[in-house]
C-alpha cells in the first residue's frame, strides 16, 4: 500500500512564510500577555492587598486565584488572534464545537480556503478554548480554598462546622463539568452529546465515586451530630491513632498523634467504626484519675493505743480519730456488759482502714482535685498481689503535663506516708530480696562479687 505525503498532510499555501511570521508574532503576544497578566498583575494585587485592613483579599492572593485566572489571557489572545494571523475571516471557516459558522464557506463564487489553514485554525482555536476552560476551573477551585480559609478565620463555628468537605464536593463537580466541556471542545461535539450518555454509565460512576459518596454522607452526619471538630482529641484504635484532629476534609480526617506523626483516616470510618472523642473531658474541666496502690496484706493489723495517739495528732485525721474513738468506745462499753464468760466481739481500728480514710481526707483537702466531681477512695478485692487501695478522683486541670504531674504527686506522697501507718507496698521480689533471704554471709559474698571489677581476658588466654 503506497501513501503519498500530500494525502496525509494538506498542501501548504503559497504565502506560508508570511503566515509563519504572523504565527510567531501571535505567540510572542501570547507570551507577553501571560507575563503581564500572571506576574505583573499578581505583584500589583499583592501590594494592594497588603495595605488593606481586611484579610479576605490576602487569602485570595495567597491561594493564587488571580494568578490562575490570569492564565486565561494568553489562551484568549490565541483564540481571538489565530484567525487574523492566518488571514482568515469569520466567513471562511466553520467550527460547530465553538459555535462559529462560515457564512460563505460553501459559496462557489469565493476562492476556496486552503485545507491546511482550516486545520491549523481548528486545532489551535480548540486547544485555546480548552485551556481557557481548564484555567477557569483551576481558578474556581483556588477561590473555594480561599473561601474556606476566610471562613476558618472569621467564623467562630469553623471548628465545629467545617465547610471544607462541602467545598471539595463543589470543586469536584466543577472539575467534572470542565472535563466534559474540554472533551466536547476537542472532539468538536456538543456537551449535550456526552451528558446524554451518562445514564448508561451510571453504575460505573457509582463504583468510581464510591468513596466520595460515602465520605459526603459521612461529612453530613459528622457535621449534623457534631461528632468531630478540629482540635478534638480522638482515639481511633482501629487506625492506631491517638491525637488531635488538625484537618477535616471530604475524603479524609487528619489526626496528629502525640508522637507528632500524622494519621490520615477516611472520613466514613468515623461513622462505620467506633472511636473515642475526649472533648467532653476537656469541656467538663476535670480529668479522671483512677489508679490503685497495692498494700502487702502481711502488714495489715490493729492499731494499739500509742499508734492511735500518734495518728490523732495528724491534721487530716484529728477530727476523724476523735469521732471514731468515741463511737468505738460507746459500742465496746455496751458489749462489755454481756456474759463475762464470753469474749465480746469489739470494734478496733486497723492501720489499713485508717490509711484509707487518710487518703480520702488528703484528696478532699488537695487544691488540685475537682470538688464537684466524684472523689472517693475504695478498697478492691484482695488478690495474689496484695490489697488494692484505689484512688478515684478528678483533676481540675485537664492539661496533659499538669494532670500527669498531679497524679504522680499524689502517689509519691501516699507511698512515702505508708510506713507511718505500719504498712508496706506490695511489689514482686527483686535480687536484693533474694540475697537477704539467703543469709548474711551469702549476701555479703554476692555484694563482693558484684563490686569486684570485671577482668578482661588477654588475647592469648
Amino acid at each position: 500500500m503506497n501513501f503519498q505525503l500530500s494525502e496525509i498532510i494538506p498542501e501548504l499555501p503559497d504565502n506560508w512564510p508570511q503566515i509563519a511570521m504572523w504565527l510567531a508574532i501571535l505567540a510572542a503576544f501570547a507570551w507577553i500577555a501571560d507575563r503581564v497578566a500572571s506576574r505583573f498583575l499578581h505583584r500589583v494585587l499583592a501590594r494592594v492587598t497588603a495595605r488593606t485592613r481586611s484579610t479576605w483579599d490576602d487569602h485570595i492572593v495567597e491561594r493564587k486565584v488571580i494568578h490562575r485566572l490570569a492564565q486565561v489571557v494568553p489562551a484568549l489572545v490565541v483564540f481571538l488572534g489565530i484567525g487574523p494571523a492566518l488571514g482568515l475571516s469569520a466567513a471562511d471557516v466553520a467550527d460547530p464545537a465553538l459555535g462559529v459558522a462560515g457564512a460563505d464557506a460553501a459559496d462557489p463564487a469565493t476562492d476556496p480556503v486552503p485545507a491546511s489553514l482550516i486545520l491549523v485554525w481548528t486545532i489551535l482555536r480548540r486547544l485555546a478554548a480548552a485551556w481557557i476552560a481548564v484555567a477557569v476551573v483551576r481558578a474556581f477551585a483556588a477561590f473555594l480554598d480561599a473561601v474556606n480559609d476566610i471562613y476558618n478565620e472569621a467564623s467562630p463555628l469553623s471548628k465545629s462546622r467545617p465547610i471544607k468537605g462541602y467545598l471539595q464536593v463543589v470543586a469536584l463537580v466543577a472539575h467534572l463539568a470542565a472535563g466534559v466541556v474540554v472533551i466536547s471542545i476537542l472532539a468538536g461535539l456538543s456537551p449535550v452529546f456526552f451528558l446524554s450518555g451518562l445514564g448508561a454509565v451510571a453504575a460505573v460512576l457509582m463504583l468510581v465515586f464510591r468513596d466520595t459518596i460515602l465520605s459526603l454522607v459521612a461529612s453530613v452526619q459528622i457535621a449534623s451530630n457534631d461528632m468531630v471538630r478540629i482540635g478534638d482529641w480522638v482515639s481511633v484504635p482501629q487506625a492506631g491513632s491517638d491525637g488531635e484532629v488538625i484537618d477535616i476534609a471530604l475524603h479524609t480526617i487528619k489526626v496528629q498523634n502525640w508522637d507528632k506523626s500524622i494519621s490520615t483516616i477516611p472520613t466514613h470510618k468515623f461513622i462505620s467504626e467506633a472511636f473515642r472523642n475526649w472533648r467532653g473531658m476537656s469541656e467538663s474541666g476535670g480529668r479522671r484519675i483512677k489508679r490503685s496502690l497495692r498494700i502487702d496484706m502481711n502488714t495489715v493489723r490493729f492499731l494499739d493505743e500509742p499508734q492511735i495517739e500518734e495518728l490523732s495528732r495528724r491534721e487530716l485525721l484529728h477530727g476523724y480519730m476523735h469521732d471514731i474513738r468515741d463511737r468505738i468506745d460507746q459500742y465496746n462499753a455496751a458489749k462489755a456488759s454481756g456474759n463475762p464468760g464470753v469474749i465480746p466481739e469489739i470494734r478496733r481500728l486497723t492501720n489499713l482502714g485508717t490509711f484509707r480514710v487518710y487518703v480520702q481526707k488528703y484528696l478532699e483537702a488537695h487544691p488540685k482535685t475537682h470538688k464537684e466531681m466524684t472523689l472517693l477512695t475504695r478498697q478492691l478485692a484482695p488478690g495474689p498481689q496484695g490489697v488494692p487501695i484505689e484512688v478515684y478522683c478528678f483533676s481540675n486541670d485537664t492539661a496533659w503535663a499538669n494532670y500527669e504531674g498531679f497524679q504522680a504527686d499524689i502517689f509519691d506522697h501516699l507511698i512515702a506516708v505508708l510506713p507511718e501507718f505500719g504498712l508496706r507496698p506490695f511489689q514482686s521480689p527483686a535480687g536484693s530480696d533474694f540475697a537477704r533471704a539467703m543469709g548474711g554471709s551469702a549476701a555479703s559474698g554476692l555484694a563482693e562479687r558484684a563490686a569486684a571489677p570485671v577482668s578482661t581476658p588477654s588475647p592469648g588466654g
